[in-house]
């Protein structure tokens, strides 16, 4: 008996568009479930956008281990590096939406390249679908040792005397690079960056001493020149200081108060990839994530795990893509074509 109530809807007053539309999307979200429920069924692509041998590079290999222990099936790590991370990252964002292609980025991928790139081929938010913030990775503020300074504030002292000092970096967009602006624009310095074909060339330069100063990757060569006494470390870029390098400062610490730079690395998939599906994948990273095991690998490389979840990952790009987007802006840095 039809429902005779004032303002009740029956199924004929709804329009048929609508009414189809609220069915597909049904069939839509139990469609993801189920497939999650097998997921994944075929070895999965594990895109990198560097080139094999690098630290991004490791850290993928570790993780892949881990999810084909879990899943039965190989995650398949496949370098693609090239134009600044982009190449891979557009492969990925160009991807099916199944779940069987997933990224793994840095903060370069996700943030600076905004502001890098006039016409970057992907939308870092509207065209991923994020999966898990796992680690951030720390740099340290590095001199050579005929530096007459040993600490951040003769370093400061000493830059104020001697305007347009060079520092080194990995290229413009770069950590490295995006770090030491950030240092510039807080001390009030007048610095310049010159530009290498990565983060490598770069240390060794400033070994060599052609270039003094260099925000270096923590987990990279830097460590060990550092213990060597070829280098000199003054400050760390995080909150908190280093497990591997536990007597040197954080820049906050130092006196450059506020200040926090670290590159980061997150895990994402195709836009439009099924919740449930990203939510196994989310699982899954957090657990290695937590494993004793990762964390004592992380610690020895000088990394720190994260455990996230995809809606905080997706808020951090967002918060990232503002912050180095106003850091390259003071520093002046156009966008590549």
């Amino acid at each position: 008996m039809p429902d005779t109530r004032a303002g009740a809807i029956g199924e004929s007053d709804v329009p048929r568009t609508h009414r189809i539309a609220a069915v597909a999307g049904m069939w839509l979200v139990l469609g993801g479930a189920v497939a999650a429920q097998d997921y994944p069924t075929q070895p999965v692509r594990f895109v990198v956008p560097y080139a094999a041998g690098g630290g991004t590079d490791a850290m993928a290999r570790y993780f892949s281990k881990g999810l084909e222990r879990r899943f039965g099936q190989p995650f398949v790590v496949e370098n693609r590096p090239g134009s600044g991370t982009t190449i891979g990252a557009n492969f990925v964002a160009k991807s099916a939406p199944d779940g069987q292609t997933i990224l793994l980025g840095t903060s370069s991928t996700f943030a600076i390249a905004v502001s890098l790139y006039k016409k970057l081929p992907y939308n870092p938010v509207t065209d991923f679908a994020p999966v898990a913030l796992v680690a951030a990775a720390p740099f340290v503020l590095i001199v050579h040792p005929s530096m007459p300074v040993h600490s951040v504030a003769d370093l400061v002292r000493y830059l104020k005397a001697n305007p347009g000092f060079n520092y080194a970096s990995g290229g413009v967009g770069s950590q490295h690079h995006v770090n030491a602006e950030l240092f510039r624009t807080m001390a009030g310095l007048d610095i310049k960056n010159v530009s290498y074909r990565g983060g490598g060339p770069a240390v060794q330069d400033v070994v060599a001493g052609h270039v003094k100063m260099m925000f270096a990757d923590v987990g990279g060569s830097a460590h060990e020149l550092i213990r060597d006494g070829r280098l000199r470390a003054l400050a760390v870029t995080t909150s908190r200081r280093v497990d591997t390098m536990p007597d040197i400062p954080t820049m906050h610490e130092a006196g450059i108060s506020g200040y926090e730079a670290n590159a980061w690395i997150a895990i994402v998939a195709p836009a439009r990839t099924p919740a449930a599906i990203v939510a196994k994948l989310n699982g899954a990273f957090n657990d290695i994530l937590s494993a004793d095991d990762t964390k004592a690998h992380f610690s020895r490389l000088g990394w720190q795990p994260l455990n996230t979840t995809p809606q905080q990952l997706g808020d951090h790009i967002k918060s990232e893509i503002v912050r180095w987007g106003k850091v390259m802006q003071a520093a002046g840095a156009e966008g590549v074509e």
